[in-house]
């Protein structure tokens, strides 16, 4: 089956009729077993997995945003009736429960395939650390796959499944995406749940997507992620936070190192295509400023140099003092130093934290995003066999400061080298970012024109819009962020533009037999109240098929904001509201849905 596994291929073939849910199975468990077999270390049972497609064919593909969609997970987060290893065997257990991400995913449509290779407990960039072997690079089996995510990346590359979850503490969802051609979103710590997730930093750990391309990362990111009580570290998206760096728009300013502070390692090429990513987003009208990047490096340097360590061997204290020789020999020489500082050492590595974080958040007033390389160099796997542990340090040279310094941030593929190996940036800016840098990395992968991973085929179609090309739309309902209509927007390349609210009249109200659940919202001057709503701009090009999909009693006219502005948005009949409940005292449709029963 000669066919692209990005989203919106797979999901083009499904409402066409082309092939339903136990062919894609088929095909997706053919071009594992075809393939390296390093990659994977279990493959869920055919029988099962045909059970799940089975169980989907039953269900609309307009209701679910991931219908059908394989996908694979990294061998540290659990998946029901799976064994979960983290590259270690005598670690294993088997997960009674998906952990929450997978459940999200699973519920939207998705299937999860199996579990991949990684470099061991999550330790390491470079995807040589792992008794099941070493995946191999999906441009040249000599070169390291990245890591600590290596099959997660591969696979994908590969076209084996549409998409991955990877975890990134340090790195491992963002270099093996640029060393395999990919995106590679390290999502807002706490985003995405870290529920069934075994632990590598647990106050920093962050799980990561990769895709072929932003709009996939973007759908599921939006499943994904959602508040979960059961993680300490989890965090809601702060969806009235105000903040006009946050949104998308032409212009942006980004920043860049200055020339002394930037790293290759002697790799001249990886250079040289550094600086035509700066020039590509330069055409592509974003203002480039340099800047100081020294309170990032030093803050780098506290991951493995500080008391971070010590979370490591929290995470694994009883297997490493009863059975240490179960761990790879370069995983334990580097989890075994987590014992060794003090009290008083991880209160020194704090204040010093805080000290870089206070120095970098003025920054983020004079610029959008910073744009880095996602690694200086890419090496061999000899190389690094030779010297393990320097060279994993190089490759976080442009990473280990992420989930320190609270920030979001996209690795986005923008190049090759001579020898054609990938080459690519990371676009970073704060927390709850995300859907700025999915955007700004949609448009630079776009103009960059590469192949999708390690396939022949090309990107399908672009998810950001410049503004010329697009209109506003509010939506106050199913259409909002990871909600189940929400994929109607983004598969017609609509983009998240901010939260807002309707000015103080409007009326909320729960429509009844809608499904999935709907709300409407109607004007009364009188009686009405200020209400909770998302803007997405969605292509001027698309308003026509995104309005046949609305069914009655809605429709589309305009909504008063609360500053005054009108804007197209959703709409209800009144007569529809006769036997509704009201919800505008809850103000908004997600205060109605954690209410309702």
């Amino acid at each position: 089956m000669n066919l692209s596994f990005d989203l919106t291929s797979l999901r083009e073939g499904y409402l066409a009729g082309h092939y339903t849910v136990s062919d894609i199975v088929r095909e997706t468990l053919s071009r594992i077993k075809s393939g390296d077999s390093k990659i994977w270390i279990c493959v869920d049972t055919e029988e099962r997995l045909l059970a799940q497609a089975t169980e989907l064919e039953s269900k609309s593909a307009d209701e679910l945003p991931l219908y059908g969609i394989p996908f694979a997970v990294k061998d540290n987060i659990d998946v029901a009736q799976l064994p979960t290893t983290a590259a270690c065997p005598d670690y294993l257990y088997f997960a009674g429960s998906d952990s929450t991400v997978v459940a999200q995913l699973r519920a939207a449509g998705a299937i999860p395939i199996g579990k991949t290779n990684l470099d061991q407990f999550a330790t390491g960039l470079v995807g040589v650390r792992s008794p099941y072997g070493v995946p191999g690079n999906a441009f040249n089996p000599e070169y390291i796959p990245g890591g600590s995510s290596s099959g997660s990346a591969v696979s994908v590359a590969l076209g084996q499944v549409s998409f991955a979850l990877g975890t990134d503490t340090a790195g491992s969802g963002r270099v093996p995406a640029c060393f395999n051609n990919l995106i590679g979103l390290k999502p807002s710590r706490g985003l995405l749940s870290n529920t069934g997730l075994v632990p590598a930093c647990k106050s920093l750990d962050c799980i990561s997507i990769f895709a072929l391309n932003a709009s996939d990362a973007q759908t599921a990111l939006h499943s994904a992620a959602s508040f979960d009580p059961s993680d300490s570290y989890s965090r809601a998206y702060p969806r009235n936070l105000e903040s006009p760096r946050r949104t998308f728009r032409d212009g942006m300013t980004f920043g860049v190192p200055s020339p002394e502070q930037l790293q290759f390692f002697g790799d001249e090429d990886y250079l040289n295509l550094y600086l035509e990513a700066v020039k590509r987003l330069e055409a592509l009208g974003f203002k480039k400023q340099v800047i100081d990047f020294s309170p990032f490096l030093a803050a780098a340097r506290l991951l493995y140099e500080g008391p971070w360590v010590a979370e490591r061997y929290w995470a694994i204290q009883d297997l490493i003092k009863e059975s240490p020789d179960s761990l790879h020999p370069t995983t334990r020489a580097i989890i075994e130093k987590g014992i060794e500082g003090t009290a008083v050492d991880a209160f020194d590595a704090a204040y010093k934290l805080q000290a870089f974080r206070q120095q970098v958040k003025p920054l983020w007033d004079e610029i959008d995003f910073l744009a880095t390389p996602t690694a200086g160099t890419h090496y061999t796997i000899e190389e690094v066999e030779a010297n393990p542990i320097q060279l994993n340090s190089n490759l976080g040279y442009y990473t280990n400061f992420m989930n320190l310094l609270d920030l979001a941030s996209v690795a986005v593929p923008t190049g090759f080298t001579p020898k054609q190996l990938p080459f690519g940036i990371t676009v970073i800016a704060p927390a709850f970012h995300d859907e700025k840098l999915l955007a700004i990395a949609d448009k630079l992968q776009d103009a960059s024109d590469l192949n999708l991973g390690a396939t022949q085929f090309k990107r399908h179609s672009a998810l950001a819009h410049a503004p010329c090309d697009s209109s506003p739309i509010a939506v106050c309902g199913a259409h909002m962020s990871g909600l189940p209509l929400n994929h109607q927007l983004t598969n017609l390349g609509a983009t998240f533009n901010r939260a807002t609210r309707t000015s103080g009249t409007y009326r909320l109200f729960a429509l009844p037999g809608t499904t999935p659940p709907k709300p409407g919202i109607v004007r009364d001057s009188e009686s009405g109240a200020s209400i909770e709503l998302e803007i997405w701009d969605l292509p001027k090009s698309q308003w026509a098929s995104f309005i046949e999909q609305i069914p009655p009693p809605l429709g589309i006219g305009n909504i008063e904001l609360e500053d005054g502005s009108y804007v197209k948005g959703f709409s209800c009949e009144a007569w529809a509201t006769t036997d509704a409940t009201e919800a505008t005292s809850l103000g908004g449709w997600r205060a109605y849905l954690e209410a309702a029963p």
